[in-house]
This record gives structure tokens, sequence and C-alpha cells, in this order.
């Protein structure tokens, strides 16, 4: 067992369970016990949220960092390599780490079945309670109350946003959605909320469990100019806290204000500069994503974003509209077929000039004629490509300086876009973020 590589460990995960969604805790926690895990850090976090997950969980270890202290992270889905999941002190987990860590669990586990991401998230538990961290930040992976994260007890338990998406295992309703988010609040924790209008089954969860509740625009809010934005809060005593003049940000600025109201709950230094380079130096791959792209003669505006659902697509539209290029915005799209495509393209219809449309490298995938299809429904038309790399390829032919390439619409997406810049680099046409 121990001989595997990370790519064998992966294929075999891949194929240990008969279904890639089983949602339960009972399992994972037999097997936890069975590792012996006891309390990961002294600090725990969870994030769930239909978006602003992953931003909101790097804004935190940014910040967390910025103090000196030792943090982890456990994130999903991973883009280009597994090892995205895991980090410890700002450092992706190496093969060896992970090779180890999932030996570990697959001898623990004995006769119980496991998912890909059952078994991953175990293995990220026992690499973070032997890395000697002072904090630990756990982004979920799918809902909250059954998803295999929510087997640790959070100090902190926040909620991003409420919006649907993988209706089939959340249900179809805000309030649905809702109710499984919630399920990783725990009695007498602070939870905190950055959605403007939280659904009554996490408010009444809420009440339930006695949990101090900081809800955006009652307890914590934030302001945003043309040249700055303006946070206030509250610290764990209830005293009010400001931070004028932050720096404007590529990555969410309302996850960013959710992010600080979580540290100031955790009674740590609280020094405006040392605030400020923690946010400007936080970094989400795909996440509103801007890069340059020298190619055949040109300079390239791209911009890369993971958002899938009709959520994140008002989100992007929002953003795009204060933002313009120069000249015409041309987006590279594919996206998978449980996702709500009407949904996804009509906030952005007013933003984009021209479309390529793809295939994703998954079962999952709409083809390309569905995506035409939908498009032309809404009168718009598309280049129909045969992957990614096309559509791509085909936008960055006809784009100039003033343009922009926006790819979107799915992890996917981004990801096989993330490929095909790493081979453009390795090609002599550089690439910067």
């Amino acid at each position: 067992m121990s001989e595997r590589t990370l790519a064998d460990w992966l294929a075999y995960l891949e194929q240990l369970h008969p279904s890639a969604i089983d949602m339960g805790l009972e399992r994972c926690q037999q097997v936890l016990e069975r590792l012996g895990l006891g309390r990961l850090a002294p600090r725990v976090i969870t994030v769930t949220g239909t978006n602003g997950k992953g931003s909101t969980c790097a804004f935190l270890a940014s910040l967390l960092q910025q103090q000196g202290l030792r943090v982890g992270v456990y994130s999903s889905p991973h883009l280009l390599r597994y090892n995205e999941r895991v980090q410890v002190a700002g450092q992706q987990a190496d093969d060896a780490a992970l090779c180890a860590a999932f030996a570990a669990v697959e001898a623990a586990r004995g006769e119980i079945s496991l998912t890909y991401f059952e078994m991953g998230t175990l293995a990220a538990f026992w690499l973070f309670e032997r890395a000697g961290l002072d904090a630990l930040v756990l982004e979920v992976g799918l809902g909250g109350r059954l998803d295999a994260v929510n087997l640790i007890d959070a100090d902190l338990a926040l909620i991003t946003s409420i919006g649907i998406d993988h209706a089939d295992w959340l249900g179809d309703s805000r309030e649905s959605v809702a109710f499984e988010k919630a399920g990783i609040l725990r009695q007498g924790k602070p939870a905190l909320c950055g959605d403007l209008d939280p659904p009554r089954p996490l408010l009444e969860r809420v009440a339930a469990l006695d949990c101090p509740f900081f809800l955006r625009g009652r307890d914590y809010d934030l302001a945003i100019g043309e040249q700055g934005w303006h946070w206030w809060g509250l610290n764990a005593a209830g005293a009010v806290l400001e931070l004028h003049d932050l720096p404007l940000l590529d990555l969410p600025m309302e996850n960013a204000a959710l992010a600080l109201q979580a540290y100031a709950q955790l009674d740590l230094s609280w020094q405006a500069e040392d605030i400020r380079a923690a946010l400007l130096n936080t970094r989400v791959t795909g996440r509103l994503d801007r890069r340059q792209l020298h190619w055949q003669g040109k300079t390239l505006q791209l911009l890369l974003d993971v958002g899938h659902n009709p959520h994140a697509a008002d989100y992007l539209a929002t953003r795009l509209a204060a933002r313009p290029p120069q000249g015409r915005r041309l987006a590279v799209f594919g996206l998978l077929q449980d996702k709500d495509l009407v949904g996804v393209l009509k906030p952005l219809l007013g933003e984009v000039q021209g479309w390529a449309v793809a295939p994703l490298p998954s079962p999952r995938s709409r083809p390309t004629g569905e995506l035409q299809a939908a498009l032309a429904n809404l009168g718009a038309s598309a280049l129909a490509c045969d992957s990614v790399a096309e559509a791509l390829l085909a936008q960055c032919r006809q784009a100039t300086a003033e343009d922009e390439i926006l790819v979107f619409g799915s992890f996917y997406c981004v990801a096989e876009a993330l490929e095909w810049l790493g081979q453009q680099a390795e090609a002599g046409n550089g690439c910067a973020g």
C-alpha cells in the first residue's frame, strides 16, 4: 500500500465506493474514531455557502497567517493538482504526505466503504492533526449537515451565501439549502452569515443552539466606493470595530468582510496595516483571476472565474459591468448537465459580445449543441469548438489588446484553460497573473 504513488491512490479512490456522493456521516465517523483523531487545532473555522467559500477561506487563512499563526486549509475541488486541497502554512501537501495519509485511512477503514471525497477528507484530518497547527479553516464540500467536513466541531461557523445549487442533494428551495448548511452550527458557538436575507430554517437553528449570531447588514457590513472600501463589525465582546480606506480587491469584498468579522471574533491582534496587507496578499486561482497573456505579438487580457450557478453568474455580471474593457468581452464557456444553463447565461448576455462554447472533460458535460441552442434562444450566437483549449485559441486569434477574454462556467472549464496557459508559457508565450 505504502508504495503507491499519489496518482495510484487517486485512481484507487475513484473506484472504491459504488457512488461518487453518499450523504451521511456514520461511515466516516466510525473511521475517524478508528484513526483516533482528536482536536485538530486550537481554533477551527468551518465555512459553507452556495458561493464564496473558497475566497472566504483564503481571506481567513491570510489574516491568520499575517499574525504568524500556523494555519491549515482544506478546500475542494482542485483545479490542476489534488495537492491544492490540503495546505499547511501556505504550502500544498506534498505527494509523500498525502500517500501516507491515504495509507493510514485505508488501514483504519477495514470493511467500511468510503467515497473519494470522504477518504480525502479523513486523510486531510490525519495530516492536520500531525501538523502542529494554530488554526484550521475547513471548506465544506457539499451542503453542510451531512458533509464529511462536519465531523469536526467548529469554533466558528460561517455561511457565505444561500442560493440554489446541487438541487438533487440539497433541495430546490433556499429554505432546504439553508437547513442543510445550518448543520455546521454548534451549541453556543458563534455563527456568521454573509447572506442579507437568511431563510427561516437557518434562523431557527441559530435560536435552537443559542449561537451568538453575526449577520451582514445588522452586525457587520461594508461600503464600497470608487477608491476603496469601509468595513465595520463587532468583536467578541460586542464592541464596534471599523476599518477605513481598505484597498479595492479583485476577489469579492463581501467575502473579505465576512472573513474580517470572523477574524474579529478570535481575540487576535487588530492592526489596520497588517489587515490591509493580508487582504491584498490573498489570491485564489480561478476566482476573478486576472491574467495577461503575451501571445503572437499581442498582450491579451484574460479573466478566469469558476462561477457555475445563477447566484455566481449574477455576481460575476455585476463585477464585469463595473469594469468594462476598452474593447469587447469574448467568452469561453462550458457547463455541466446538472447546472441551470439559462440561469447562468442570462445575467451575462449584456456583458459579453462574442461567445465560444466547448464540451468539458467530464461525462456530465453539456454538449456544445445545447450550449449553442440556449444562447441562440437568448438572442446570441456562439462558435462551437471541440475543446476549451480550441475555444480559447479561437478567442485569442480574434482578440486585440483592448479586448478581454472571459473563461467561466465550471471548474473543468477553468482547469482546461489553465493547462493551456501553462503550455503557452512552456512554448515561450508568457502569462502573468
